[in-house]
């Protein structure tokens, strides 16, 4: 049996509201942090409008919450940067500014540092709320730190220290965000969505490459593209993304991210796990009867599950023809995307309390009179203490009339 344990530091910050989760988990090697934001302990956002101030204290805690399992910040080995930025902030000198931080607090040991992605914003949960960052860890059973690798590509645009294009740790692997950035910081194609899709999904390849491993390795693909809310802006290219997959294929969540840099239409990550001996891993496949489905056939599926980990991949609220249900209602469509959750988790076995990583994408603007509505009704599905999790807004999603997409992780017991 894999215990869990969870960790909220004395005195950290907190929702305005009460909710079932948690700022850490652990089961096994593996700890998810929620995502991090600059706040007091009665939920009020401190260094308001302060991108680099908020920074600071948002690295910090992430490696508050690791310490809390015998962990630092050389435990990352993923970061998901959410930030403000209306094209006045410089993407590269925001991540040298997260990086600068996780130095200064030990992490990143003997050079080697986490995959990240940067996923700018028009706004966070809050007005004054500039930068969510969220993480991923690993630390041995017995407290001891594990071996990793890392894989920087002299092909693709480098990152800021000590970031890493690729991760390994275990049989784990993480690729930070891939884009159309050439190693010089410019765009190619610009404006040219399937001209940038095939160049990430290339950056993704040779990141891959170098751990031995493929696209039949991924058990998580996330991607990121200028949309405008309707399925002409990213059909054609989710059809070219898809072809890089073998059915059945990963979980895999696509969110609309209009503040993308200018000139920029895509960026995507992924989360591959191979065995340490180079060997393929056997994994299972949830797809439960009465499950919606994409507007056009894609090979992704609901649920992976490999080794202890089970990804249930971004839910949305339509139906098996690929229609919006319960059209621009946050609230019903937030119930019935947790229905779909719960259906991916049992099919494995499992049900919401073995999740340990919760993220809610939902159409909204910043304010608590958005936010509040969605995070109670997720956080009712959980018994206390629960899981960590994130939650962002979005200008809009995929297709006109929805309103949230959540992805879970869950592990067994």
């Amino acid at each position: 049996m894999m215990d869990r344990s969870f960790v909220w530091p004395d005195g950290h910050w907190d929702w305005p509201e009460h909710l079932a989760y948690q700022h850490g988990v652990r089961a096994g090697e593996m700890i998810f942090v929620g995502g991090q934001v600059d706040k007091d302990a009665a939920g009020e956002r401190l260094n308001p409008y302060d991108l680099a101030a908020q920074t600071a204290t948002v690295v910090g805690h992430i490696d508050t919450v690791l310490k809390g399992f015998g962990a630092g910040l050389a435990a990352v080995t993923k970061l998901v940067a959410f930030y403000v930025n209306d094209g006045s902030v410089d993407e590269h000198a925001f991540l040298a500014d997260v990086g600068r931080h996780v130095i200064a607090l030990g992490g990143a040991p003997g050079g080697v540092g986490p995959a990240i992605t940067a996923v700018p914003l028009p706004w966070l949960a809050y007005p004054e709320m500039l930068v969510e960052i969220e993480a991923i860890a690993m630390l041995g059973a017995d407290g001891a730190a594990l071996e990793r690798s890392a894989a920087n590509p002299s092909i693709l645009a480098p990152l800021p220290a000590p970031f890493s294009q690729g991760l390994r740790c275990g049989e784990h692997i993480w690729v930070s965000g891939q884009s159309a950035r050439t190693p010089s910081g410019d765009i190619e194609d610009a404006g040219d969505i399937l001209a940038q899709t095939k160049l990430a999904m290339a950056g993704i390849t040779r990141v891959l490459d170098e751990f031995g491993a493929d696209f039949d390795d991924a058990i998580k693909f996330n991607i990121w593209f200028n949309g405008d809310g309707t399925r002409a802006t990213w059909q054609d290219a989710a059809v070219l993304r898809a072809s890089h997959f073998t059915e059945p294929g990963p979980g895999a969540t696509a969110l609309p991210t209009p503040n993308l840099p200018a000139g920029e239409m895509t960026r995507m990550e992924l989360w591959a796990m191979r065995g340490v001996d180079g060997a393929y891993i056997p994994r299972e496949y949830a797809w439960p009867e009465g499950s919606w489905d994409w507007p056009v056939p894609m090979p992704y599926k609901m649920g992976v599950k490999c080794r202890d980990i089970v990804v249930v991949g971004g839910q949305v609220a339509l139906d098996r023809h690929g229609a919006v249900l319960s059209p621009g209602d946050l609230v019903a469509q937030t119930k019935r995307t947790m229905e779909y959750i719960g259906a991916v988790l049992a099919e494995f076995g499992l049900g919401f309390d073995d999740m340990v990583k919760q993220n809610g994408f939902y159409a909204g603007t910043a304010g608590r009179e958005v936010i509040v509505p969605v995070q109670v009704q997720r956080s009712s599905y959980y018994t206390e203490p629960a899981g960590a999790a994130t939650g962002v807004p979005l200008p809009y999603l995929a297709l006109e009339g929805l309103m949230t997409e959540i992805e879970i992780i869950a592990m067994t017991r």
